[in-house]
């Protein structure tokens, strides 16, 4: 296959022009977001759905991810990410297969339903994970276009994938909410530098390859400027697989949680990587015969997913 976006080949970073669309599916009356939304969507690259799941349904995923973040001994191993230097849970990986409860939400309409128009297709779950930036001890996401290591080391062909960050804590201007810059998905930046072996053991704690250089990043910055989404529990950030961005520490006693579904289109399922010999885990990056969502509606503290299908 061809490798339309090169990147951590060549000893300088450049800028290459984006070759797929940003919104894949035809606005209309029925779309499941508004046309002013569509339309900030691909010019911005993110999208805020300000309050989308009531409290009840806030109060029901907040005690799922206490239930997790109490009880990681009983998660696959491999999946629980602590911070560096610490063992503070960072991330716990692969979640919508081991709760019952984020499967349900990764299966709600509110969000396949969207990414299914956004993306133009039937829409599967790439990655997803649960995100625990906590009070004082939390650290830094630094700035990178996820579509970059997606598809350097896991194959995804083409930018046809997007993620919602669902906010299970209050994100303020002061713990470490997610920065972006917007209209930076409009080009694809590469990245210098070989990829090490195995280089997910590293990059899930702290990334050092398949990140922009500074010099190309704040002509980034100075010319799109940056943005901090804010917002209320229940609140969700959709953003572009390869808008630039990522997120400060936390040194406030406030924590900071979100569930993080990435969708990625059927059509676009992964490949060989374009850039290792050897794929990440799966835990990280679905691979094989892709299982498209049927978006479920009705409240998330009904069934489970499974459950509702059956019905």
């Amino acid at each position: 296959m061809q490798d339309i976006y090169p990147s951590r080949h060549a000893r300088v970073a450049e800028f290459l022009p984006r070759l797929d669309p940003v919104v894949h599916g035809e606005w209309s009356e029925d779309a499941p977001v508004g046309r002013d939304q569509a339309a900030q969507f691909d010019r911005d690259g993110y999208l805020v759905l300000e309050k989308l799941f009531s409290d009840e349904e806030v109060a029901f995923l907040q005690g799922e991810a206490r239930k997790l973040l109490a009880d990681p001994a009983a998660l696959d191993e491999e999946t629980v990410i602590t911070e560096p230097g610490s063992r503070e849970i960072r991330s716990i990986f692969k979640i919508h297969a081991q709760s019952p409860v984020i499967a349900r939400l990764a299966a709600d309409g509110r969000l396949a339903g969207v990414a299914r128009f956004l993306l133009g297709d039937e829409v599967y779950i790439h990655q997803s994970r649960l995100n625990y930036k906590p009070g004082f001890k939390g650290k830094e996401f630094y700035w990178h276009s996820d579509f970059e290591t997606w598809h350097v080391e896991d194959g995804m062909p083409r930018m046809r994938a997007l993620s919602m960050s669902v906010l299970l804590a209050e994100n303020t201007p002061h713990n470490g909410p997610l920065m972006l810059i917007p209209g930076s998905h409009r080009r694809f930046l590469t990245c210098v530098g070989e990829t090490p072996e195995d280089h997910y053991r590293m990059s899930l704690k702290r990334q050092e390859y398949g990140v922009p250089d500074e010099d190309s990043l704040a002509g980034l910055a100075h010319e799109h400027g940056i943005v901090a989404p804010v917002g209320e529990p229940g609140s969700v950030v959709i953003f572009d697989c390869n808008i630039m961005h990522g997120s400060n520490g936390n040194i406030t006693p406030f924590p900071r949680a979100n569930a993080f579904l990435v969708y990625n289109a059927v059509r676009n399922r992964l490949a060989a990587p374009f850039g290792v010999d050897k794929p990440r885990p799966e835990f990280i990056a679905a691979r094989g015969e892709p299982q498209p969502i049927v978006p479920l509606s009705g409240p998330l503290t009904g069934q489970s997913a499974r459950e509702q299908r059956a019905a």
